[in-house]
């Protein structure tokens, strides 16, 4: 029998780099489809709910929403633009039977923008093109499509793929437009009607065989205190009812009959209960506490599991543990228990396919993998908001052998930076073992080079980065590959101070050391033996006494006291912390504090191993 279509249903995903404006598009989209009353207080960018995503200003999570228009819903999927939650972007498109890709009108297309394109393109999903932003003031319209198109034939892109519409929007202002605007002009259509006719063209409705049995692939979780564990799926084939029997189809092969006990369609931002869905619908469904992602749902009596869903492999690891220092459980109703720590990062892989958890040789510690920095370290703040502590050690790259020689990942950095800081650019990848691919310089006094970079190097790179260039650099980079080890990098060309003994940081003890150093402490803060205080101006790690106390005299001055000034100290975020402690370091990371410190506390102990590792005996 032939495949019939849904006429009535379109589901997108919109995909791009980071900034380039797909949560705000997302946002136009239902205030113009009427999701929202005239009066009703909406926040900007509604769909980053957590207050992670409020922030930091990105998009963590994959999300989806649905909007109706002219008698047609359209399911839009928001997905994040950092490569580092590239899982995401993967099971978003495993929902969707098209894409729109947004471009900004000023930068063009970035790593990122070449990572989902590639994603999409080999999902075989039609492509719509939309410039945002065209109303930049430094916009260059007609550059950046042909750059676009460039890219398409990067990635070998077949003659339909390349044939894609492009739509001219300012996603901030609501309006999107066929016409081309000229150079920082708003689009010329007052509202989105022309992107949502020209998705209702290009994307083709969900197609499915009538005859089929019920097919439906789980792609995403959520939870509810009321509902429990809640299933995403998309509906491939067959229709789904409330108080159904299906078969689940697990990863290991057993299928299970279970029954629906609830059945949600999603509308606008709500989810709503509904009572039966038809193929290409995506739906959540309750009412199964072990579902998991890439499980299908099927027809009990003709049960047809569907291929999962694949993400790439981690390239970043590090290790997470229980706290250790001195100062654990000071703070109230902390989690610090070991059987704690691990059932949290047994619940983030439920819902995170491309996180993993290994055991190491320690009890109360272990190795998470993951696809960058960025994405652990927000792994790491959601625990510690959530009242845990732990110790983070310094973030690893994950290597794997091919053809018996240790390889490692490589990634494709891109950066754009004023023309003066060319040399000093150029000279901080060097040291990274980076080798440049490519460099174009448009003449506006900016130059864009692209290098390849092993993973290893990039770690730390960012602070150093923005520093060369004053604040003005932007950088981003995505993975390319792996190629065979690079070597030792030497990154951080300072040490750290160390407290020597446990006690109490004090005025005149930081005065005397600040000459000599830049310090993360002031005066009254609690210190223990072991913790890094400060970073060294020289390469080696120095040992200090920062809880000395002057010794008082018989004389007296009034001013004495009052000359003596001190400097602020350096405070660190946890991504700033993380790149910077070296192998030997790790970070002590509670709800209220991030404190740096050596993996062996005792200062003895430290020198005992650093002789034997010079006599080429490495550490136990």
């Amino acid at each position: 029998m032939p495949l019939q279509s849904r006429d009535d249903l379109r589901n997108i995903a919109i995909i791009a780099h980071v900034d380039h404006g797909k949560t705000t598009l997302v946002d136009a989209m239902l205030w113009q489809s009427g999701a929202f009353r005239a009066n009703q207080e909406v926040d900007e960018r509604v769909l980053d709910s957590n207050d992670l995503e409020r922030e930091k200003g990105i998009t963590i999570l994959a999300k989806n929403t649905a909007v109706r228009h002219g008698g047609i819903t359209i399911n839009i999927i928001d997905t994040p633009g950092h490569a580092d939650f590239g899982g995401e972007v993967e099971r978003g498109l495993a929902m969707v039977d098209g894409v729109v890709l947004l471009v900004d009108a000023s930068e063009g297309p970035l790593p990122q923008t070449r990572f989902v394109l590639r994603k999409a393109l080999a999902a075989k999903l039609p492509v719509i093109l939309c410039i945002n932003k065209v109303d930049r003031p430094d916009s260059r319209i007609a550059e950046v499509v042909d750059a676009t198109y460039e890219l398409f034939l990067d990635l070998d892109a077949t003659d339909d793929q390349i044939d894609f519409p492009i739509v001219y929007a300012s996603a901030k202002a609501g309006r999107a437009s066929l016409n081309r605007p000229a150079d920082g002009e708003l689009p010329d259509s007052p509202d989105l009607e022309p992107l949502f006719e020209t998705i209702k063209r290009t994307v083709p409705p969900p197609t499915y065989d009538p005859t089929a049995p019920l097919q439906a692939l789980v792609t995403n979780l959520d939870s509810s205190s009321y509902l429990g564990r809640i299933a995403l799926c998309r509906i491939h084939h067959g229709t789904i009812t409330k108080g159904q029997q299906v078969a689940w189809c697990r990863a290991d092969g057993s299928i299970e009959r279970v029954r629906i006990s609830e059945l949600l369609m999603t509308e606008a931002l709500e989810r709503k209960p509904a009572q039966q869905a038809g193929p290409g619908d995506i739906i959540a469904v309750a009412g199964i506490p072990d579902i998991m992602i890439g499980d299908t749902l099927a027809d009990p009596d003709d049960p047809r599991p569907l291929p999962r869903i694949t993400v790439d492999e981690p390239a970043i690891s590090m290790v997470i543990g229980t706290n250790t220092s001195p100062l654990v459980g000071r703070e109230k109703g902390t989690k610090v228990t070991a059987r704690l720590v691990k059932e949290r990062l047994d619940r983030e892989l439920i819902g995170n396919v491309s996180m993993r958890v290994l055991p190491t040789d320690r009890p109360d510690a272990w190795e998470v993998q993951g696809r960058g920095e960025l994405a652990l370290a927000v792994l790491v703040e959601t625990m510690r908001r959530e009242g845990y502590e732990l110790t983070v050690g310094k973030p690893q790259v994950v290597t794997r052998v091919i053809d018996g020689k240790v390889h490692e990942p490589v990634e494709r950095l891109t950066v754009d930076c004023p023309e003066e800081y060319l040399g000093a650019v150029t000279q901080l990848i060097a040291v990274r073992k980076g080798r440049m691919e490519n460099m174009v310089n448009n003449g506006s006094g900016w130059v864009r080079m692209e290098f390849l970079v092993p993973a290893r190097g990039l770690i730390g790179f960012r602070t150093e980065f923005l520093t060369e260039t004053r604040g003005t650099g932007i950088a981003h980079h995505v993975f390319e590959g792996y190629e065979p080890w690079f070597g030792e990098l030497r990154t951080r060309p300072t040490g750290s101070l160390v407290a020597d003994r446990a006690g109490t940081a004090t005025a005149y003890a930081i005065l005397n050391l600040q000459e000599r150093a830049t310090l993360f402490v002031t005066p009254g803060t609690e210190v223990y033996e072991g913790m890094i205080v400060g970073e060294n101006s020289r390469a080696e790690d120095m040992d200090v006494n920062i809880t000395r106390e002057r010794k008082l005299t018989n004389m007296r001055s009034s001013t004495a006291e009052e000359l003596e000034r001190l400097s602020p100290p350096r405070t660190m975020s946890l991504e700033e912390m993380l790149e910077f402690i070296r192998e030997d370091e790790c970070v002590e990371v509670t709800p209220t504090a991030i404190r740096p410190r050596k993996v062996v506390l005792n200062a003895a102990e430290r020198a005992r191993i650093a002789a034997r590792a010079k006599r080429g005996h490495h550490p136990a």
